[in-house]
């Protein structure tokens, strides 16, 4: 059985890899890539490196070819998204891939959140492909809050418009390791995994952030004007500042406020907990 990972070399992809190397056997294993000098790495360990661009989507049939089963890892490319996703489950038909594993984002199919349509779209195609899937639907990383903690620990406030919605923080590695779990397993035709943590308001966080780091944290609550003018204030690049408004009212609103156990299940233990996730992000060098 031949499986392959798209983006392999990204931050979740790379770990996917990882995790899928203490399961199956390198020569199993192919990652797609759009440069393959940064898995020279990878190959050496034995792992078969194909270049694969979902800007060139005419390069994607022979890049799976050969392929048993196959992860789609989301594009980072905002715009073209749906686009790119497309034409690579198009790509994946003429394959004749056996298997797709796609990294969506929580409660797609009915979400209203602005990350959800793309993904909807995209597991709406596969779907119409008739070949098994997994949908592995990822809530937020806490790696999202870097920005954020680093700011606290410099004694910034931890800034919100989110108000009492709840998030399902989650590690990378958490998310990295589940995909796995999925492509490297069996038994997984055509299932939706919701995988959240704990959902938690943001005083909640910031509350373990404090607890963490030994440093007292405000919580500054306010109106998404307010957040969008601090914001440009604090060098975030104004044509980004909407969308992350639109992401705190998504919170608001309840979008990522989902309570799951689908972690367990893939993984065989719970999420790892969040006081020891931001603990290795504060401590980070």
């Amino acid at each position: 059985m031949k499986v392959m990972v798209t983006g392999a070399t990204g931050q979740l992809g790379s770990m996917i890899v990882e995790a899928l190397l203490k399961t199956i056997p390198a020569y199993n294993l192919a990652v797609s890539v759009r440069d393959p000098q940064k898995a020279e790495g990878l190959k050496a360990l034995g792992v078969e490196v194909r270049k694969g661009d979902f800007k060139q989507p005419e390069t994607l049939r022979s890049t799976f070819a050969e392929i048993d089963r196959l992860l789609i890892v989301s594009s980072g490319d905002m715009e073209h998204r749906v686009e790119q996703h497309l034409a690579a489950i198009k790509a994946v038909q003429e394959a004749n891939v056996g298997f797709i594993a796609y990294t969506s984002v929580v409660n797609a199919s009915e979400s209203s959140f602005i990350l959800a349509n793309d993904h909807r779209l995209t597991e709406e195609a596969i779907r119409n492909t008739r070949i098994p899937y997994s949908f592995l639907r990822n809530n937020w990383y806490v790696e999202n809050e870097t920005a954020s903690i680093q700011a606290v620990l410099q004694g910034a406030p931890w800034l919100t418009s989110a108000g009492a919605g709840k998030v399902g923080w989650a590690s990378r590695r958490d998310y990295a390791e589940a995909a796995a779990s999925v492509l490297g397993g069996e038994d997984h035709h055509n299932t939706i995994y919701e995988l959240s943590g704990k959902p938690r308001t943001q005083e909640e966080f910031a509350t373990i952030l404090a607890e963490v780091s030994g440093k007292e944290v405000a919580v500054q609550q306010v109106d998404d004007e307010t957040y969008a003018k601090i914001m440009v204030g604090a060098g975030v690049p104004e044509a980004l500042v909407p969308f992350l408004v639109t992401i705190q009212g998504g919170i608001r609103e309840g979008a990522l406020d989902i309570e799951s156990n689908d972690f367990e299940i893939l993984l065989g233990r719970p999420n790892t907990p969040l006081q020891e996730v931001i603990h290795q992000i504060v401590n980070k060098k």
